[in-house]
C-alpha cells in the first residue's frame, strides 16, 4: 500500500508509525504542507501527526487551509486515515465536529482508559482497558456526535472513530520515541517538570513504543482489508 504521512513539523513525525509501515513492506509518502503542495492522489491510507500548530490558527499558517481540504476529500472518498493529536483533531473537523482549547491542558504521562465501545474496535480493541498515555496537547478534539468514542482520559476524549468514513483519531502520542520527547521537554517554555517527564519516559518508553507499533499496524491491516 501507499500511505501518505501528513506531518507538520520536522520534530513531530511519523516516529514508531514509519517503523511499521515499513515492516509491512508499504510506502511511506511524506507531506509537509507547509513546504509544498498537496501530494498528488494514489494513496491507500493516510496518516496525520502532530504539531504545535491549532486548527484554528489558520491566519498564521495558511497551508492549514489546503490540508483541510485534503482531508475532506479523503473522508469523502472512504480513503482510510488515523489523526494522531492536532492530526485526530483536524480529522475531527473535516468529518464536521471541531476542536477548541482543553480545559485541562495534558503533558507527560496520563492514564488513559478504553471506553465499553471500544470492544471489537480494529484498531484500539486489544489496547490494555487502562494504559499510561504520552500527553502533549493544548487543545481537545470535538468530533461529531455520529463518531464512536472509544477512549478518555480524566481531562477530555482520547480516541473515536468514524465508522461511515473509515477514519480513526487518538489525542496521545503513540508515535512518539524518546528522542521525540527529549525535544519536545526542551523546547517547551511553559514551566514544565521536564525531570519528572524524561523519568517516566524512561520507565514507559520501550512499553509505548511497542504499543504504538502495535496501533499502526493494526490501522494498515484494517486498510489493506478494505
Amino acid at each position: 500500500m501507499r500511505v501518505l504521512s501528513i506531518v507538520h513539523q520536522r520534530d513531530a513525525g511519523s516516529g514508531v508509525f514509519g517503523n511499521a509501515v515499513a515492516d509491512r513492506g508499504d510506502e511511506l509518502i511524506e507531506w509537509v504542507p507547509s513546504e509544498r503542495p498537496p501530494p498528488e492522489d494514489g494513496f491507500d491510507a493516510a496518516l496525520v501527526f502532530g504539531g504545535a500548530m491549532n486548527v484554528d490558527e489558520q491566519d498564521d499558517h495558511p497551508w492549514l487551509g489546503a490540508e483541510k481540504e485534503l482531508l475532506r476529500a479523503v473522508l469523502a472518498r472512504a480513503v482510510p486515515v488515523l489523526g494522531v493529536c492536532l492530526g485526530a483533531q483536524l480529522l475531527a473537523e473535516a468529518a464536521g465536529g471541531d476542536a477548541r482549547p482543553a480545559g485541562e491542558p495534558e503533558h507527560g504521562w496520563k492514564a488513559v482508559e478504553l471506553m465499553p465501545a471500544a470492544t471489537g474496535d480494529p484498531v484500539l480493541g486489544p489496547l490494555p482497558r487502562r494504559f499510561a498515555a504520552l500527553e502533549w496537547h493544548r487543545y481537545e478534539m470535538r468530533p461529531p456526535d455520529t463518531a464512536v468514542e472509544l477512549a478518555r482520559s480524566a481531562a477530555c476524549l482520547q480516541a473515536f472513530r468514524l465508522d461511515a468514513a473509515r477514519g480513526w483519531g487518538i489525542q496521545f502520542h503513540a508515535e512518539a520515541t524518546a528522542e521525540t520527547v527529549e525535544r519536545w521537554a526542551h523546547d517547551d517554555d511553559r514551566g514544565l517538570d521536564r525531570a519528572a517527564i524524561m523519568r517516566d519516559t524512561r520507565r514507559e518508553i520501550a512499553r509505548w513504543n511497542e504499543l504504538g507499533v502495535g496501533i499502526c499496524r493494526r490501522f494498515l491491516d484494517a486498510c489493506a482489508e478494505i
